[in-house]
């Protein structure tokens, strides 16, 4: 584990993170004309997040949008790039699991990022996951041509 990433910009991340996917979400619910008090429009509004921060790192080497913007990624703890079913684990079980513990779980990970030494919380601890200021292998060559 190299260069690893803090508390507070894992946090700017993710609050950044979700202001996008709520401002992509608003355009599409006002620009459709969709009822948000709907069962169905609120599931898709999940949906949609949910897929969003499961299927960009895959793609994009670790990075969402906003963690590109700051520099900071998620990979496995070997330092490879992470795949689909380490990102379900990672947001879908450890969501879950925040869930069910009525945000207790939550808590106790924002203490973990925010105090251990290697920075992991609960959904880092499941996935086998750590976030950081590392860019992809494939970048660090490229930009030394």
């Amino acid at each position: 584990m190299t260069n690893i990433a803090g508390f507070w910009v894992r946090l700017a991340a993710r609050l950044l993170d979700g202001l996008l996917v709520g401002m992509v979400v608003g355009t599409l619910i006002f620009v459709l004309q969709l009822d948000t008090g709907s069962q169905v429009v609120q599931t898709a509004e999940s949906v949609m997040a949910i897929l969003y921060f499961v299927l960009v790192p895959v793609f994009l080497y670790g990075y969402t949008i906003a963690k590109r913007v700051l520099d900071i990624r998620i990979v496995k703890m070997d330092g490879s790039n992470v795949g689909l079913w380490t990102m379900v684990l990672r947001e879908v079980l450890g969501g879950f699991l925040y869930t069910i513990t009525f945000g207790i779980a939550l808590i106790v990970s924002a203490f973990m990022v925010g105090l251990r030494r290697d920075k992991r919380g609960i959904h880092d601890l499941i996935a086998g996951t750590y976030v950081t200021h590392d860019r992809p292998e494939h970048w660090k060559r490229d930009s030394k041509l």
